[in-house]
């Protein structure tokens, strides 16, 4: 995205919501939205929206906060779309007036969210076309998510899938720790929990993985990361072309 340099981007400054999305606005289109900013404590598994609730509210995930995208299927089971993290924001991200959620939508880590009212963003953006292009930009990048996890599920292996899913969310959260149950994986795949078991059984065997009580440790990050397919590297390489520097890179992985 070309930035003018009269225009600067607010990137750092520990005083500001840590969503990489929110510190690439221009400082101008920062100031249209900081003061109706709210930051809020979100729980893991808390549920932000279901399908068909009015969407009033965009909530920017902060720090290593992440929020799933989930359809459920005609058997009850929910599948990930796609994962939203400090990158990025969910709800309502261009629409023009309230519409209602497709999906549920799910806080997968918990954490801090920068909370800002639907209306006071549309606002915003009729008054700046840069923060409109901003969104329009961020929500071409969701778009391809989606395209290349509806790709990934149909084309490639549960472990590929599985450290796939593990590797994003050490990009997105910048640790090695990833709080996730089998449970929860198996659910986020789509999966039984025997295949999800069977796949984090053969990640421990190999010396990739350790598992603790809720969570996950990552060992070998480049063992693992060899192990998945290339849709995070698909969609990190759109995020570079259309919104350089907003997604999260793996240099804050222990």
């Amino acid at each position: 995205m070309d930035m003018n340099p009269s225009q600067p981007s607010i990137r750092s400054g520990s005083e500001l919501p840590e969503n990489n999305l929110l510190r690439a606005l221009r400082l101008k289109d920062y100031e249209l939205i900081q003061p109706e900013l709210e930051l809020v404590d979100l729980q893991a598994r808390e549920l932000i929206y279901n399908p068909g609730d009015h969407v009033g509210t965009v909530y920017f995930p902060c720090g290593p906060s992440l929020v799933s995208y989930l359809v459920t299927n005609e058997d009850g089971r929910d599948v990930e779309t796609i994962l939203v993290g400090r990158e990025g924001a969910v709800g309502g991200i261009v629409s023009r007036g309230n519409l209602p959620a497709y999906t549920r939508m799910i806080v997968q880590f918990g954490g801090i969210f920068a909370a800002l009212p639907l209306d006071r963003l549309e606002a915003a953006k009729e008054k700046s076309q840069s923060l409109n292009q901003m969104f329009a930009r961020y929500a071409d990048c969701m778009m391809a998510q989606m395209f290349q996890s509806t790709a990934c599920n149909a084309t490639h292996s549960i472990e590929q899938r599985a450290a796939k899913w593990i590797v994003s969310a050490m990009e997105r959260t910048g640790d090695s720790i990833v709080p996730l149950t089998q449970e929860q994986l198996a659910a986020m795949l789509g999966v039984g929990r025997s295949y999800a078991s069977r796949v984090l059984q053969n990640f421990r065997r190999e010396g990739v993985v350790e598992t603790r009580r809720g969570s996950m440790l990552v060992v070998k990050p480049e063992m693992l990361a060899a192990r998945a397919c290339l849709c995070n590297d698909s969609v990190k390489g759109h995020f570079e072309n259309v919104l350089r520097g907003v997604y999260p890179t793996e240099e804050g992985v222990d």
